[in-house]
């Protein structure tokens, strides 16, 4: 079975656009871009695209690399204060000149579309209600979802630690009754992990690191990884689909999978955050 996250997000991308033409105003997202990196313009420009396509006001900032950090503080602690504001997103990663800890500790929880923040992140671990899910974990479980994969009681794989993916959407599975297990660069033996899992999901950015050899027959595999060749263009995944999909459960591909499913989470959240601003 093919997890179709292109198809699915046009479907919850059709019912927002079709939801903010009832309301009075127009959500608002801001879009902060630091710098050049050729994986982070073309994220932004797809986020950008897809707010027009909604009926989404997109506020965007691109600015030069040299940026500095108290600069940007500032522009956040303004768009903070901008009632017409619903979410501001900064895209990662930022230039190493800027602290990235700080700079979303700075986002206002009930702002922070991402769902990176301290705040959200903190009530996401207490098995409490963040005001906003980080937009790719809310992404694959609104995937798992449609398909009606349960979660509860199952052994999940998560290879990937960091804040964007790997830590929330292990809370959000712990939450939901699921056993986890995170894995990353220093861990020893992965097969010993992922053939035990009953759903592996990867976001490694390493050019086809799973193979046949990493599954076992009745798993389902969630491709979050995104990788490059030589000429910039964004191909294909951590898993080899070739030789994946026709030998297990089910598998969600790359392109097509949790990308698009990503940025439907994303307006989702945005549209949220309007909604409960003004009691919509």
């Amino acid at each position: 079975m093919i997890l179709d996250g292109k198809k699915l997000s046009k479907n919850i991308l059709n019912n927002i656009s079709l939801e903010i033409k009832t309301l009075k105003n127009k959500p608002c997202l801001a879009v902060i871009l630091v710098g050049d990196d050729y994986a982070s313009s073309v994220y932004v420009n797809k986020k950008i695209k897809t707010c027009n396509e909604v009926d989404i006001k997109s506020i965007d900032y691109k600015l030069d690399k040299n940026y500095k950090e108290e600069d940007l503080l500032k522009l956040i602690d303004e768009l903070n204060s901008n009632d017409e504001v619903n979410g501001i997103l900064v895209q990662l990663p930022l230039p190493a000149h800027i602290d990235t800890k700080k700079i979303i500790k700075k986002i206002s929880a009930k702002k922070d579309v991402d769902g990176f923040s301290p705040t959200n992140l903190g009530l996401l671990l207490s098995n409490d209600t963040p005001y906003f899910y980080p937009a790719t974990p809310l992404g694959i479980m609104m995937l798992l979802e449609h398909y009606n994969i349960e979660v509860k009681a199952k052994n999940i794989c998560i290879i990937n630690d960091s804040i964007i993916v790997g830590r929330p959407l292990a809370a959000m599975l712990l939450n939901k009754g699921a056993s986890v297990s995170i894995c990353h660069k220093l861990t020893k033996n992965l097969k010993d992990y992922t053939l035990n899992a009953d759903i592996i999901i990867s976001a490694t950015g390493v050019l086809h690191l799973l193979d046949d050899s990493f599954f076992n027959e009745n798993a389902i595999a969630i491709d979050v990884g995104i990788c490059k060749k030589e000429n910039n263009k964004l191909i294909s995944g951590d898993i080899n689909y070739e030789k994946v999909a026709n030998k297990i459960k089910a598998i969600s591909p790359v392109p097509g999978g949790v990308g698009p499913m990503t940025i439907a989470a994303l307006m989702f959240n945005t549209l949220k955050s309007y909604k409960e601003k003004n009691n919509d």
